[in-house]
């Protein structure tokens, strides 16, 4: 496949990365000349230097030839200028577009984007996808990653074995035994770095990180399962009132009546504004790294802090002082990834990665086949997919363990006529079936494959 993509950044290069580590044909465009030299120094991919919405500079990247433009500078106008560009000179098929202002987002305003106007196939909301990653995350705080798929009826989790799991060096198989009812399946396990998928004999170790895939009304269950009681959040400390820290706290007022939120906002012009915006929300002025504006705020008697501030360090410390002050658990919006290695020994117990959320979104629509959805996990070592089975699938007809998975792949749930099916070496996939699934990194190509269409089908 051949890629534009404009905007050099962290969502450019992380965009990038992936696309070309899976051989496409990457170009990518900035007008910073030392982003594009960076990107084409590290990856395999062509820099061009200049205006992304620019005719010409999209000529001269290869846009006569492309299958997809991803546009995803830092300025709204530009990414959909780009996208109008694509359209009207160069008839890309596919248009993606990072926009982030809400106002173009207004439920009255979604014409905007039709194909006789601005013709953009696909709008990313880095702001609302991060809100309702957060949102879900609140909903299971025992766990440091969760992912929805099935329209809401699957739910993917990510949590850690520690002292009070009392299920550590129990085989796989034997949970199977002993809850032979449960919902869920274990579909990778992180232990000492390192993302694989166990087997039925393999155990669960001390420290491990496991992800399991179970029927969204099991979670709180197969929580409890694993020794966490993770109730959900009822009092909240929001540290930071700009787009994300807005955009939750108004879900939490519209959603959820029985949650107390406070927001800590360090800029008086921002925190005034902010409050006449919303309801039952308290709006606090002052910095997050202050203790006295923390216990105004009664951090220590919170279930959760969300620190979401611009400032990824601000972030990191508010949570280690809020925990020091009796907060149960706190979550951490971090930008920098190379930040996500120690957080957890800083007592951090969750964090989101827009850039990461960012990516999995728009792999949705570069992945090929009939993907419905795309969570990247453990820094794009692993993907969870939401794939539709069609009748040429190589998938259907046989039984699970007829099919002899690559042992990088791991079915966690099959969503069939509403119905959600946890499956075992004796279930088979019919067509129309939605399946989620895990693969590695290294698997992601073949799993596109048993969802291709194939000429056949026409």
């Amino acid at each position: 496949m051949k890629v534009l993509i404009c905007g050099a950044g962290q969502v450019g290069f992380g965009i990038a990365e992936r696309l070309s580590a899976e051989d496409n044909d990457v170009s990518i465009i900035d007008n910073e000349p030392a982003l594009v030299q960076r990107v084409s120094d590290i990856l395999d991919v062509r820099g061009f230097v200049g205006h992304g919405s620019y005719p010409d500079v999209l000529d001269r990247a290869g846009a006569t030839e492309a299958d997809m433009i991803i546009a995803v500078t830092l300025h709204d106008e530009v990414n959909m200028t780009a996208c109008q560009v694509a359209h009207s000179l160069f008839e890309i098929p596919t248009k993606i577009a990072r926009v982030r202002a809400s106002s173009y987002l207004q439920p009255h305003w979604q014409n905007l984007f039709a194909r006789e106007h601005l013709p953009i196939d696909v709008i990313i909301s880095p702001e609302q996808e991060v809100g309702e990653m957060i949102l879900r995350r609140l909903n299971v705080p025992g766990a440091f990653e969760t992912a929805s798929f099935g329209d809401g009826a699957v739910t993917v989790v990510g949590i850690s074995c520690l002292d009070e799991c009392p299920i550590i060096d129990t085989p796989l198989k034997q949970l199977t035994e002993l809850f032979p009812d449960l919902p869920a399946v274990v579909v990778a396990v992180v232990r000492d770095g390192r993302l694989f998928v166990p087997r039925g004999d393999d155990p669960l170790l001390h420290g491990d990180d496991v992800y399991f895939i179970a029927r969204d009304d099991q979670v709180q269950r197969t929580l409890k399962i694993f020794g966490i009681d993770s109730k959900e959040s009822r009092r909240v400390v929001i540290a930071g009132g700009g787009n994300i820290g807005l955009y939750v706290a108004k879900k939490l007022e519209d959603l959820h009546n029985h949650i107390r939120c406070k927001i800590v906002e360090t800029n008086r012009d921002r925190a005034m504004a902010i409050s006449e915006e919303l309801g039952r929300t308290v709006v606090l002025n002052g910095s997050a790294l202050d203790e006295e504006i923390l216990k105004e705020a009664d951090v220590g008697n919170a279930d959760m802090l969300v620190a979401l501030t611009n400032d990824d360090q601000v972030n990191i410390l508010s949570c280690v002082l809020a925990k020091r002050l009796g907060c149960e658990r706190n979550l951490c919006l971090i930008n920098n990834p190379g930040y996500m290695t120690i957080i957890r020994s800083l007592g951090i117990d969750a964090h989101v990665n827009p850039r990461g959320i960012t990516v999995s979104r728009i792999l949705q629509h570069v992945r090929r086949g009939r993907i419905k959805a795309v969570h990247s996990v453990h820094n794009g070592a692993g993907e969870i997919i939401e794939a539709e089975a069609l009748e040429t699938s190589p998938l259907i007809g046989q039984t699970l363990k007829e099919l002899s998975l690559p042992d990088g792949v791991r079915i966690g749930a099959i969503l069939r006529k509403g119905e959600v099916i946890i499956p075992n070496g004796t279930t088979t996939i019919v067509p129309r079936d939605r399946v989620i699934m895990f693969a590695t990194a290294e698997h992601v190509r073949q799993v596109e494959q048993m969802f291709r269409v194939s000429l056949e089908f026409f």
